[in-house]
């Protein structure tokens, strides 16, 4: 267990998603063992965010943090299932030629970071849990912390995709020149300038194009995310409602945080 997150460390660090290695082809990230560290990961986290109703009741919601240890990481992988296909799509159609494997190990690593980065502000949680009646201000609290962790993990998804679309464009080009150079002998050498410069020019576009695309991905990604955790509410638990393991689906997420919001500014 320990060396899954000696992996996880080493993602977080940017030592297993160095261009070199991308290069190499090998991001081996091992997608059953860090699975089972976001599996962890979550479950602290979701212990975390339970405290404030347990507490709140003196300890008669311990269930409330069971049950949040449980969604935590069904919340991230559900949200994995949902939005992988369209992530391969977009990687396939940009053209990063990133095999079904791949690309499920590079989502697996993003949820890597997602989740280190959100237990380590369970913390914070737990000291706000203890120190606030305010149940308005914890489920913003949660927001806040998950949002945090998403953009960092998805951060972490956009570099990597960067590189790796900067990488393919290099063998692409390495292989141009190399086959030029041997259909034409040292006669190339003089035209080599010209077609490696037009490669260059849709280098620069292909990167920027794909780009754009991945960020269309990732607002989808926060998007599906969000509304996923509303599906799979409560995770903190208020105080003054009786325990659930799931909540009747009303309303949305956006509209809750509205709302939460409201009632803030409004006690």
């Amino acid at each position: 267990m320990l060396k899954w997150f000696k992996q996880l460390d080493k993602i977080l660090r940017g030592d297993a998603t160095r261009i070199p290695l991308l290069a190499e082809g090998r991001f081996t990230t091992p997608v059953a063992g860090l699975s089972v560290a976001i599996v962890l990961l979550g479950v602290l986290y979701g212990l975390c965010a339970g405290t404030f109703a347990m507490i709140r009741t003196g300890g008669q919601a311990y269930m409330q943090m069971i049950a949040s240890a449980i969604k935590l990481p069904m919340l991230f992988f559900l949200t994995l299932a949902v939005t992988f296909p369209s992530l391969y799509v977009f990687n396939a159609l940009i053209g990063t030629r990133l095999s079904v494997i791949s690309a499920l190990r590079l989502l697996i690593a993003a949820l890597g970071v997602m989740l280190a980065v959100l237990a380590s502000l369970g913390p914070i949680v737990v000291f706000f849990a203890l120190s606030t009646k305010s149940y308005p201000f914890m489920v913003l609290l949660n927001v806040g912390t998950s949002t945090v962790a998403g953009v960092l993990g998805l951060g972490f998804l956009l570099r990597t995709l960067d590189r790796l679309v900067i990488v393919q464009e290099d063998i692409e080009i390495s292989n141009f020149e190399a086959g030029l150079k041997n259909s034409k002998g040292e006669e190339a050498k003089d035209k080599k300038i010209e077609p490696t410069g037009a490669l260059d020019r849709m280098g620069k576009v292909t990167t920027r194009k794909a780009k754009s695309v991945f960020r269309v991905w990732t607002i989808v990604f926060a998007l599906v995310g969000a509304q996923m955790s509303w599906v799979l509410r409560p995770f903190i638990g208020c105080p003054t409602a009786p325990f659930e393991w799931f909540r009747e689906r009303d309303s949305n997420f956006f509209i809750a945080v509205l709302q939460a919001l409201a009632n803030l500014f409004s006690s």
